[in-house]
């Protein structure tokens, strides 16, 4: 299994490969038009958000003054879209409408907001659009996935090549900024020029709305006339799974690391600004590259060493790159930077693919769907929404005080290491692909 997820949508991979493996879907060969369209989807979609996000605690700081709890406010936007996007793609996508046919209204609509947020001054304006777009973009994660696998004949080995696009569009997007457009300049910065990344990210969706009009058709997976139950879309029929001393174990690391977690995500591309990192948007890429590799190396090292040292070697790198951010400088120690960026892929890899891994593994064919929405709901909901706040409050606490900063997520880290090592014990988990 070598592709790179990035961010929610390893969960919305698993999520949606278990639906159509389980309804045993017949899966069409596809032909080279409908790749190149994949691909072209996969691109679009991860370029969109790479394109606004990364640069979004700057932009807020710089373009509107935003202190630490209003930043904390509209990272969080993208936890409650996960969450109601388990409710748009379980009450609409799935039983009602053509999958493209969605992807392209959300996208449009999404197109609108972009553009009205680049003309935003003042964050209680921009707050609402900014929620509202998360909200619409978080179920597109799903629904690019479900189109993919329509056209599959193999998906759980035919996906890697389409969705590594979106990895290119993500790292096509932050070089963009940095090395074409020159937004994340300190000049730039000082002149306002970061709203462009969401003229730049609308014009993306713009595009992708309409193409998706063209993609394949997807039909809704499950007729309409079937009961829907809130605790099949929430994973509640997984909670059964928590009475396993490890799986529960495992479970509150899960929404734990998420908070070291929320703290990259909102004060990376900040802090490598102030620290005076040239091209810091384009510098952030080789995060997602290294997603790839490590993606590549994770059945080795799964294979080799088990499940609990490959979680906690997860766990290290987390804690391991927030001291590397907390003593390095955009000087002569910038190679501790760089390298805290480019542990990414272990940080990432090692422990949400490896977990998402093991969560399939305990809970067998039946649940296992519910399982994998159930421990989406736990991370990237309440998980990051915990993480999203307390990095806003110790980024407030502790202003430009970068060292302070970065000193709590590495203890923190330190910490859920440390209780998951005593607390779990070893078991056999084989690698699935």
């Amino acid at each position: 299994m070598a592709y790179s997820m990035c961010n929610a949508d390893i969960f919305y991979f698993w999520k949606s490969y278990s639906i159509f493996k389980n309804q045993n879907s017949i899966f069409k060969k596809m032909k080279p038009t409908t790749q190149i369209q994949l691909s072209a989807m996969m691109f679009l979609q991860f370029f969109i958000w790479g394109a606004w996000f990364v640069t979004l605690g700057t932009f807020l700081g710089s373009n509107m003054s935003a202190a630490g709890g209003e930043i904390a406010q509209a990272f969080s936007t993208q936890s409650w879209g996960a969450i109601i996007a388990t409710f748009i793609i379980g009450l609409i996508a799935d039983r009602y409408f053509n999958a493209e046919k969605i992807l392209a209204v959300l996208h449009l609509a999404g197109a609108g907001l972009m553009y009205l947020m680049a003309g935003s001054s003042d964050f209680s304006a921009f707050y609402p659009l900014v929620l509202g777009y998360m909200i619409l973009y978080m179920p597109t994660l799903a629904l690019v996935n479900s189109v993919a696998f329509n056209q599959m004949k193999d998906p759980a080995r035919e996906f890697s090549y389409i969705r590594v696009f979106g990895t290119i569009g993500w790292i096509v997007a932050g070089l963009m900024i940095s090395y074409l457009f020159k937004w994340d300049a300190p000049d730039s910065i000082a002149n306002g020029m970061l709203k462009n990344t969401f003229l730049l990210a609308g014009a993306a969706a713009l595009l992708l709305g309409l193409m998706s009009f063209a993609l394949p058709a997807t039909p809704p997976r499950m007729d309409k006339s079937k009961e829907v139950k809130i605790s099949d879309i929430l994973g509640l029929d997984a909670l059964n799974l928590l009475k396993d001393r490890n799986f529960l174990v495992f479970f509150i690391a899960s929404v734990l690391i998420c908070i070291p977690l929320a703290f990259y995500y909102q004060n990376a591309n900040p802090f490598l600004v102030h620290a005076g990192m040239p091209n810091p948007t384009g510098k952030m890429t080789i995060g997602q590259a290294s997603e790839v590799l490590f993606m590549l190396l994770l059945p080795v090292f799964f294979k080799k060493y088990g499940f609990k040292n490959t979680i906690l070697v997860g766990m290290a790198a987390w804690a391991i790159r927030y001291v590397l951010f907390a003593f390095g400088d955009a000087g002569s120690l910038a190679f501790m930077l760089i390298l805290g960026i480019a542990l990414h892929g272990i940080c990432y890899d090692f422990f949400f693919v490896s977990g998402q891994i093991y969560t399939n593994a305990k809970a067998g064919p039946k649940i296992k769907s519910a399982a994998q929405g159930l421990i989406t709901l736990a991370t990237y909901g309440i998980g990051m929404l915990i993480g999203f706040w307390i990095a806003g409050k110790i980024t407030e606490a502790y202003p430009d005080d970068w060292r302070t900063i970065w000193t709590f997520p590495a203890v923190f880290a330190l910490v859920v290491l440390v209780l998951f090592m005593v607390s779990f014990r070893n078991e056999k988990i084989e690698y699935q692909e």
